[in-house]
């Protein structure tokens, strides 16, 4: 083995945050329909089934859990671009690319361009780089698709002489490219002289709730982290309209962002230790069934857990035992980069953060004037969607019902950085 390939997926999650005044009453958000190409929609089931089956492996470990598979699944498809042979094979089933390579990149590609277009009330941005070493050849095929598809610029550095300032040099553009959210994010030593090329994906998104809580109404109560064990936990309080649905084991509550495009999805199971169940039975279908049974409430009375977490997996292992070792092992076959075999995986780094929170003070009428909708007749009683026990939740694009971030709240308090 000559050379390493180190594949480093850097990722942000989502930080929440509100400037401008929520409408008095929330209303259902109208969807406009999915104008994605067929290959963009198959992209996307496969980009949501690997989603799941990361969230089956990292999930094997307890406590907190939060990843975006899109951005990893982005990352990967750059570096699959590259692999031949068997390599290419084994990544294409764990990855479930089913579209020929020649129609995944454009779909691939037109779908993080979606992410970086204008929006209305939110930011989302996606940015990828590849860092070669100066004197690595890369072939032209593999730069014009990279460039392309996933508009990835190439960076010289010198991993041979200068690992160190070139370690600095990425975690400055995974900051920059993550509002500061994430950073340090190759801790020293991770780059070494023998590196030859470095894969970088960073996704960030901010956003502000639909209809915000109002933060007076924020107060601690307990979690249940287990039917015998409770943790007290800061919890946001709104009663309003949500879309909802009442599955057999437990309740699902879309909360949308500003905008109208993307909204934070939450199961929560109907008994407190219910959360192991759920995951079990955890598919793509499930959350293709959730969110076709989604119909419009007009009360829910809502009690959410503010919470943060912090993430980071090396997914080398992880990925290997899912079916794809060649990658990371010495008959790996990345020619499709370079024109030589002797390149291999050496790490896939991935660090996510995500921080739920009241959003701004201004939908203080929106939670009292929510009440207004149904005064000239008699109003059904709230529907309770009392999140105090683990819960599963997921931000996903409302039009292409692509996965971005995906996660499980096992305990709040124990990312919980702010005090009441």
């Amino acid at each position: 083995m000559k050379s390493l390939l180190g594949a480093f997926l850097a990722i942000l999650g989502c930080c929440m945050a509100t400037t401008a005044q929520q409408p008095a009453v929330s209303t259902p958000t109208a969807v406009t329909p999915s104008t994605i190409s067929a290959g963009q929609a198959e992209a996307v089931r496969d980009d949501n089934a690997f989603a799941i089956d990361l969230y089956h492996r990292l999930g094997a470990q307890p406590g907190n859990l939060f990843f975006s598979p899109a951005s990893i699944s982005t990352a990967f498809a750059m570096a699959y671009a590259g692999a031949r042979g068997e390599t290419a094979s084994e990544m294409a089933r764990v990855l479930h690319y089913t579209l020929p390579p020649e129609q995944l990149h454009p779909a691939m590609g037109a779908l993080a361009a979606a992410m970086n277009g204008p929006h209305a009330g939110y930011e989302l941005h996606s940015a990828n780089a590849l860092w070669a070493q100066k004197d690595l050849s890369l072939l032209p095929d593999y730069l014009q698709l990279t460039q392309t598809d996933y508009a990835a610029g190439l960076r010289r550095a010198d991993f041979r002489h200068a690992p160190e300032p070139a370690r600095l040099a990425i975690n400055d553009w995974v900051a920059q490219q993550t509002n500061n959210k994430i950073v340090s994010l190759l801790a020293p030593g991770t780059v070494k002289p023998d590196t030859r090329l470095i894969l970088t994906n960073a996704i960030y998104f901010k956003g502000a709730w639909e209809a915000a809580f109002e933060t007076s109404a924020t107060r601690a109560q307990d979690f249940h982290l287990t039917a015998a064990q409770s943790v007290p936990a800061p919890f946001m309080h709104r009663t309003g309209g949500y879309r909802y649905y009442q599955g057999d084991a437990f309740q699902a509550l879309e909360l949308p962002y500003q905008g109208g495009d993307l909204a934070m999805l939450i199961l929560l199971p109907n008994k407190i230790d219910g959360l192991p169940a759920l995951e079990d039975d955890l598919t793509p279908a499930t959350i293709d069934l959730c969110l076709k049974q989604l119909q419009f409430a007009m009360r829910v009375n809502l009690s959410l857990p503010r919470f943060t977490v912090t993430q980071q997996f090396e997914l080398s292992q992880t990925l290997a035992a899912m079916g794809m070792p060649r990658a990371f092992g010495n008959e790996a076959d990345f020619s499709g980069m370079a024109g030589q075999p002797d390149i291999r995986i050496s790490a896939a780094i991935h660090k996510a953060f995500v921080d739920v929170n009241e959003t701004g003070t201004e939908a203080a009428a929106a939670t009292a004037i929510g009440f207004r909708a149904t005064a000239v007749r008699i109003a059904p009683p709230p529907i309770p969607f009392t999140a105090d026990h683990p819960f599963l939740f997921l931000i996903y694009d409302k039009k292409s019902e692509s996965i971005l971030f995906l996660g499980r709240v096992a305990d709040p308090a124990s990312g919980e950085k702010a005090v009441l």
